[in-house]
Parts: structure tokens; sequence; C-alpha cells
């Protein structure tokens, strides 16, 4: 390649400037300058190489790798650490020297800054010559020659170069140029030292005229990470200090300086690119441990079944990172041991054999090795992992009846019973649409009495009746069966012979029950038949034709109980006169229902059926018509609104009902004399007033009502039609109606009279029942004093104080000399604990001979003036002391006991009198407890 041919890579480096947004975009998240990648590799066509431009920009849109300084800027400048390469305002790298091969990749650092942003922004690219060989195969290289070849065992001297300033021109000021590019320095990862180990010397030209101090700044020596880089700031001596990782970082970018004794700086920066050399420390990572994938059976040789993958952390540019897959081992080796084989590269599954079967082998164990070093074994790390390969069913197995005929019998006019189990046999997939089986009846049931439904559980076919079966006409079917699975036969398969069977379905007899060959029988009869007349004979058949038995009948259902049935022939007639009008027939006919019962010979039961007769009873004329209404009202005098529309109803049905005819009789003479009917229609006459004036009350009119049966009925009825007074609107008025309701005033008298006797006996009987509460609460009280529960309660004195309680005034508790005070009180106002001085009450005296029923008049007497009397007894309950104060000179007396050692006898409360008896009867004891 000349100089100054430009080469045109596939990644190109983009600045994006793209910085305006419409407002109809999402929000973007905060812009972060720099490249969007960090480490780029790059391969190169051999057409680039021979001078062919056939990249462009635009094709490779995909590929750029943009740049964004986040300020809208144009004025990006970017440089190369490599001198044969540089980078364009555009992005696009291009060769500055002649590039005699790309045998070995080429690997360099780019720079950019922004021109308002002090900050540097760094990437690296790789350059690779796209499917060229190393130029010495790898497996002759062995781990000691390539990083003898990485690593130069003489360090480089880096000397800080000369700088000066390119002159102007026409096209304005250029950019300032280093006269050389420090060329990186490499470094392989996983050095087994020793450490420090010295990588290159920087110095200065001015380091014999004066003291000079170097420095590095930069990540990896004052930035994260911390010291994996130092310098001896004497002589300059640059050492990495530990072991390299490139999967953790693959290249560093320092900057070395150089300042006197004062710190003053002695030369510009100089920029050191230290790169980290692969080395072949990982093993390719399966991204799962197990795969899992399925193929067809049957499918043909190279079927694509799946697909594994593995990673390797190394670089994929080289040797390190290529992975390459092979095919460990298969288990099982049916039908062959080799039944797939993987692409090396992609780590696609196929197969490669003819013969895959599930119903023999349902699943494949592939163990899978991934190599890298391009797939040599006796440098490559290697992995493994499993992949299992399932066989998926298709229905390449017909289902076969495990036998060629089958039998059954059922009992006939039974349904819903299953009577033949079909049983088959299918290879496929169980409980899938290949294995499901479907029965087809292909022939021997034409009228459809029965149906094979499959079992889902064990894909049996269930011989079902569903309609029932007779065994006079049929006592045996032989049907021809058809199996096949719900989905179709794949392609080329062939349905087996054993798909169809005979089965054979043996009907047994049973006792039937007698048939009625006509239900419901209907017969026509006219009304009004007499009593023994013969209607039909409504006989069973017996459709048991093998077994001779005898019927007999019998009535089940008669509503109106007309019928009657001869038990041994089924003859009906009439125990009574056959109405239509009855209650009991609807729509003209009468239902009863008859039973026909066998003997039931041959070990049989009895059977018997039911049967209906329904009797059309044909009308007569012989209901007479009904006037309507019963009731009427007119007004007194003779008007548009003194008539009154009259109708008649008939139960008979047409031609006997109307037209009526509607005529007046004339007895008595006065009907014809007030009144007049005129016909309206064939139903309708009306009732009018014929005089002009008709005094009001309650007129029964007599009516002759005459229907259109032949012969006519005819019928006369009466007509209930008030007379009142009328207002302006021809309504009856209050006194009209009630003068037409035929109230006169002795009816009224006799209303009001009735009331008030009925009150005097609600009051008589109110005060007799007071009177009966009285004589209730005035009876006395026939009880036991001592078991009386309603006074129980007795109170007595209290003792007073004690003996230090001497400081109360005992003058309040003696009885006064002058009861003057207490004569002199106001009326109600006394002491509480005295007694009045008033006169005292006169209590009744009893006689000396007292008669026994006087005792109890006596009794409540002295009890009724004792509950008067004021100065009866006691005076009051309420007795207040001073109080008695603490402590006693007498002591205390808890120490006193009871000097008996046993139990108390308290049998001589027994003797104390009545008023002791309860006592008694708690401590005593007694054997009443």
């Amino acid at each position: 390649m000349n100089l100054g041919s430009v080469l045109i890579l596939t990644c190109t480096l983009v600045v994006d400037t793209s910085w305006a947004t419409k407002a109809d975009q999402p929000p973007k998240p905060p812009c972060r300058p720099g490249f969007s990648e960090s480490f780029y590799t790059v391969f190169v066509s051999r057409d680039l190489l021979q001078g062919q431009n056939i990249l462009k920009d635009t094709t490779l849109s995909s590929e750029r790798v943009k740049f964004d300084d986040c300020q809208h800027s144009k004025a990006v400048d970017f440089e190369s650490s490599d001198p044969n390469f540089s980078v364009r305002p555009d992005g696009s790298v291009y060769a500055e020297q002649e590039v005699a091969n790309l045998s070995d990749p080429v690997q360099f650092m780019v720079t950019a800054r922004g021109g308002h942003d002090p900050h540097i922004w760094e990437t690296t690219v790789k350059l690779a010559l796209a499917g060229h060989p190393p130029s010495v195969p790898v497996s002759q290289i062995g781990v000691e020659d390539m990083i003898a070849r990485a690593w130069d065992s003489n360090p480089r001297v880096i000397k800080f170069p000369r700088k000066h300033q390119r002159s102007s021109s026409a096209n304005g000021l250029r950019r300032q140029k280093r006269d050389w590019v420090i060329p990186p320095i490499n470094v392989p990862e996983n050095s087994r030292g020793p450490f420090p180990q010295m990588l290159v010397r920087i110095r200065s030209d001015q380091d014999l005229e004066k003291g000079i101090r170097y420095s590095i700044t930069g990540a990896g020596a004052d930035q994260p990470p911390i010291d994996v880089y130092n310098i001896d700031p004497v002589h300059g001596k640059m050492f990495v200090t530990r072991p390299l990782d490139r999967e953790e970082r693959a290249s560093y970018h320092l900057r070395a300086h150089a300042v006197d004794m004062n710190g003053n700086k002695v030369e510009s920066p100089i920029d050191l690119y230290i790169y980290v050399i692969d080395m072949n420390d990982n093993r390719p990572e399966f991204q799962n441990q197990v795969y899992n994938g399925s193929v067809a059976e049957g499918s043909k040789p190279g079927t694509l079944v799946m697909q594994v993958t593995a990673n390797d952390s190394d670089d994929d540019t080289t040797a390190n990172g290529m992975v390459r897959y092979r095919i460990l081992s298969q288990t099982p080796h049916m039908p062959i041991p080799n039944m797939f084989t993987i692409n090396s590269e992609t780590g696609d599954i196929f197969t490669v054999a003819a013969g895959l079967d599930r119903e023999k082998v349902s699943q494949y164990t592939i163990i899978v090795q991934a190599t890298d070093m391009e797939g040599n074994l006796n440098f490559g790390l290697s992995n493994t992992a499993t992949a299992l390969i399932s066989v998926t069913d298709i229905n390449d197995n017909p289902p076969e009846l495990t036998a060629r005929t089958f039998s059954g019998e059922v009992p006939e006019n039974r349904v819903n019973v299953v009577v033949a189990n079909l049983t088959v046999i299918d290879r496929d997939q169980p409980h899938s649409p290949n294995w499901a089986a479907q029965y087809r009846i292909a022939s021997g049931d034409p009228q459809g009495h029965f149906l094979i439904r499959t079992n889902p559980v064990n894909n049996d076919g269930m011989v079902t009746v569903v309609k029932p079966v007779d065994y006079e006409q049929n006592r045996a079917f032989m049907l021809t069966v058809i199996v096949s699975n719900k989905a179709p036969l794949a392609s080329g398969i062939q349905s087996s012979l054993q798909s169809s069977a005979g089965v054979t379905i043996s009907v047994q007899d049973v006792n039937e029950p007698p048939v009625f060959p006509s239900n419901p029988k209907s017969i026509r009869f006219e009304e009004g038949v007499p009593a023994g007349t013969t209607l039909t004979v409504f006989a069973a058949q017996d459709p048991d034709l093998f077994i001779h038995q005898t019927v007999r009948y019998s009535k089940l259902s008669d509503p109106a109980n007309w019928l009657r049935i001869n038990r041994t022939n089924g003859q009906i007639t009439t125990m009574a006169v056959l109405d239509r009008e009855s209650m009991y027939v609807r729509n003209n006919i009468y239902e009863a229902t008859f039973l026909a019962a066998d003997n039931g010979k041959s070990g049989s039961p009895p059977a018997s059926g039911t049967g209906t007769l329904q009797i059309h009873l044909i009308d007569v004329n012989d209901n007479a018509p009904v006037l309507l209404p019963k009731e009427a009202q007119v007004c007194e005098r003779a008007s548009p609104r003194s008539r009154v529309n009259i109708t008649a109803s008939d139960a008979d049905a047409d031609p006997h009902v109307g037209p009526f005819v509607f005529e007046l009789p004339s007895y008595p003479p006065s009907v014809r004399r007030n009144w007049t009917a005129s016909r309206i229609s064939g139903d309708y006459a009306q009732l009018r007033l014929r005089i002009p004036y008709l005094d009001a009350g309650v007129y029964d009119v007599p009516i002759i009502v005459s229907d259109s049966g032949n012969p006519p009925l005819s019928n006369r009825s009466m007509i209930k039609v008030k007379v009142c007074p009328c207002d302006d609107n021809g309504d009856c008025t209050t006194t009209g109606a009630v003068a037409a309701a035929g109230l006169g005033t002795g009816a009224i008298i006799a209303i009001l009279i009735c009331i008030i006797i009925l009150l005097t006996m609600v009051l008589v009987f109110v005060m007799w029942m007071k009177r009966r509460e009285k004589e209730r609460q005035a009876k006395p009280l026939l009880i036991d004093p001592e078991d009386d529960v309603r006074d129980n309660i007795l109170k007595y004195d209290e003792e007073g104080g004690g003996e230090e309680d001497q400081d109360y005034d005992l003058s309040q508790l003696q009885q006064p000399e002058a009861l003057d005070h207490i004569i002199c009180k106001p009326t109600g106002v006394r002491r509480v604990d005295e007694r009045p001085v008033i006169a005292e009450s006169q209590y009744p005296i009893r006689p000396s001979l007292p008669h026994p029923g006087d005792i109890g008049d006596f009794i409540n007497d002295g009890l009724r003036a004792a509950d008067n009397d004021p100065t009866a007894p006691p005076y009051d309950s309420l007795l207040v002391f001073d109080y008695e104060g603490s402590g006693s000179t007498a002591g205390s007396v808890s120490s006193l006991n009871s000097s008996s050692s046993g139990d108390q006898d308290y049998d001589y409360l027994n003797d104390w009198g009545p008023r002791f008896k309860k006592l008694a009867d708690l401590y005593g004891g007694g054997d009443d407890d």
C-alpha cells in the first residue's frame, strides 16, 4: 500500500452531534460524553490491501461507533497512538504510512479531545486480516514463546519528544502534531513475575544538565485501579506491580511527567499506551449446563434439532477465544451410535441418519464438548454440556383391536347400558391425539340402537345401548366396528387389518308390560247418554309373543266416576250420565286412565301398562240461558241514562247459545206497564222505563230469555233494578241511594236500637269485671304467718357507744318532761323517735261468742285499724346515734372460744317455740334434710 493511501475500515468512528429532539419524543437519559465502546475489533478484507476501496459509510451505518461530547460541538480532534494510522474529523480511519500486511493484528489507541472540554476520551481499535491464518501455527508456538514474543526481554527507552509548531497556511491554522508517537507497550496477562517487573525506561534529554524527577498519572497509577504501575522517580524505570487480567481491563492509558528538583515542568507529558496481551486462561462456558431439544420421529437426515452455545472470555479475534464444538457421546446407541452431528463453529445439532422411532427410543442424551484454540485438543481448554433430545411422537402406529370378535348381551328395553368392551392397542404417545381412539359402527345397526364411546383413561371402546331393543323383533345384532385415531395417520402409514372387528350382541327376553295399541285412545259421544251405555273396548296387547299370559284390566283414574271397565276384555261402560258442562271436562274432552297387568309367568314378576281414554263429548242443548247482570240501577225519570244493557250466559256450545231472545212476561201487568225491553244485537238487549217517572225503590223485573237451540230452551230470570233520584250527571244522590236501598224509618230506628243495646252490654261487662277485681283484692290472705315471706326482716335496737365514747349529749336520748313543744309543732312535723301525742284509735272489740265465719272479718278490721293508727308502734325505724369512738378499755373478746370440743347441739332450739323453729331447722340437723 502506497504512502498516503486511505484505508477505510469496516468500523468507523462517528461523532454524534444529533442533539435536536422533537417535542413528541420521550425524554432521553442524561448524556454521558465518550465513545460507545471501549474496545473495537475490526477485520480488514484482503481487497482493501490490494487498493480496492469497496466499503462505504452508508452501507455500514449499523456498525458505526458513535462518540458524543454532549456539547453539540463538531470540533472534535482524534489522535491515534500508532503513527501508521490516523483518524479524520468525520471518524474514518486511514493509513498514514505503507502497510505491508496485517498477518499479525495491529492494536492502537484512539484519543478524542473536545474543543471546549479539557477531558480526554479513549478507545482501543484492533485491526486484523479477515480470514488470514497466523504466520506460525498456534500448535507450534508454546506458551513461553508467545510470552517472549509479546514481551521484549530488553525494555525500551522512551525519550520525551521535541515539538514544533506547524506554520499556518491558506487553509487556516492546522493542529499541532508531535514529531513521533510513542508505540504502545504490550504486557502479557497472568505473568508469574517476579514483581515489580520493569516495562520501559523513560528519560529526558535534559537529565544530564539537571536533576529530573519522573512520575506517571492515569488509570492504573494514581487512579483506580491504583498502583498497578509505578515508576522510579530518579531513573525513570516503569514497573508493573502485579499480574494483569485482560478480561478485567484490556488497556491502560498513562501520562509520563518530568519535572526538576523544584517541581517545575521540564518536559511536556507524553502518552503511554499499555495493552494487555491475551493468554488462553479461560475455558469456554456454556450458557446452560443442560439443553433441551426435540425432533419428530421419522425425521430425515439433516433436520435441525437444536443449538448449543458456549462463550469464551478470551480474545475472540485470536485462537484463545475461538470455540469449536464436537459430540463426545450419544446414549443410547440406537439404532446407530452416531444419530446426530454438530456444526463445529455454530453449535447447531442435526440428524445424520434415519430411523428415529419414539416407540423404541424416546430420548437421547448427547454430551457436547466446546474447546477453544480453534478446537485444538492439545493446547485448548474444554468444557462440556448435556443436550437432552426428546423424540416427539407422530401418528405412525394405527390402533389395533386385541381380538377379531367381541360379544355382549343386553336385556330388551334397556338403554344407557354398556353391553360390550372393546380393547385396543396403540403404541403412540398415550393420551395424545395420535393415541386417542375413535370407534365407528360400519354395519349391523341400521336403526341406530348402539353407540360406541371411548374410555378416556384406557382408550377402550364401550358399546352402549342408546335406543331400546326388542327381543321379539331382533334376538341378536352382528356389528362391524372400525377404530381410528383422532389425528390422521402420518404420511406413508397404512391402516392395519386389525383396526376392524366384529361385535355380537345378544338380546335377552324380559317380561314386558301390556301395551295399549292406541294410547291415548279417542272416541266421540253425545253428552247425556244414560248409565250402562257401552262406549268402547279398550284392550291391551302383550308384547311377549313367546309367553302366553292373561291380561286383567282395572280403573286407575276416573275423576267424575262415570266409567266402568270389564276386567277380562276391557269393555268400557258408563255408570252415570256424561255431562259436557262438568268441571272435569276440559275443552269438551273427558280423560280416564286404565291399567292392564299380566300374570307374570315363567318366573318373571307381573308387569303392567297404562292407557288413557279420551272421550270427546258432543254438546246438546241441555242448559237454559241465564240473564246477566243480576242487578242494575236507573234514574227515576225517563232519560237516556235510565237504561240497562242486559245479556245472557249459556253453558252449552254453539249452535245452542245465542242469538238470545229477551221478552217481558205478561204477568204481573205492572212489568210491561213500567218497563220495556228492546233488542240491540244477537246477544244484547236494553231494559228501560216505559213511563216518564217511577218512584224510587228496588224493583224485581222478570225477563224471559230463550236460546237458539233446537228445540230452544227458555229461562225466566229476575233482575233487581234500583230506581233512584239522579243529579245532573245522571248519578244517584246519597239520599236517593238510601231510599233506593229500601231502608225506611223503621229499619233505621231498629238499627240504632241494636247499637244502643250492644253498647249497654259492653258497659255492664266492664263494671262486672271491676267489681270482681275488688272482691278478689278484699279476700283475706289465708296463709300461715310464719310462712309469709313478705315480712322476714326484723329490726332491733342498736347497742350504743363504747366506754370511751362519753362526749355525747344524753339528754337527746331521755324522755322529755314537757310535751308542749311536741304538741305545738306544726301539723305533719314531729320527731321520728317519739310517740305522737294524739287520741288513740279505737280498735274493734271481738264478740264473746264469735261465729267461726266472722274470724276473718275481725282480723281484717283490726289490721285495717292498725294500718291507719299513727300512734301504733313502731313509730319509726330510723335511730341516729353519735360516733362510738375507737378502742376499748374492756379489751378484745376475740380470744374467747366455746368450751365444747365437739359439735354444738342445737336441739334445744326446738323447745323455744315456733319463733325459733326456722333457726332450729337450720342448725338442728334433723331428719327433714
